[in-house]
């Protein structure tokens, strides 16, 4: 499955403790994604999330039902290992 990375703005800070994670789960296994993992900036207006998903569209989707931005969607190429 492609690896998509999901830049989202928030107007207004998100707070991490108030995210409904049932209830996300819940859209993404209906639209097919599935979240790997999230980065969220130091001033909390964005996030950088990592999904598997089938295409941009069911992301696109996923957010709109969940009322979320996906302001940049850009599929992952190529996994480069980290350096030890």
């Amino acid at each position: 499955m492609p690896l998509f990375v999901i830049e989202r703005n928030f107007a207004e800070q998100l707070d991490p403790e108030a995210i409904d994670e049932s209830g996300i789960k819940v859209v993404n296994d209906d639209t097919g994604i599935r979240w790997v993992y999230s980065f969220l900036s130091a001033d909390r207006k964005k996030t950088y999330c990592l999904y598997e998903a089938p295409s941009p569209e069911a992301i696109r989707e996923a957010a709109e039902r969940l009322g979320v931005p996906a302001d940049m969607i850009v599929e992952v190429d190529q996994y480069i290992p980290t350096l030890r």
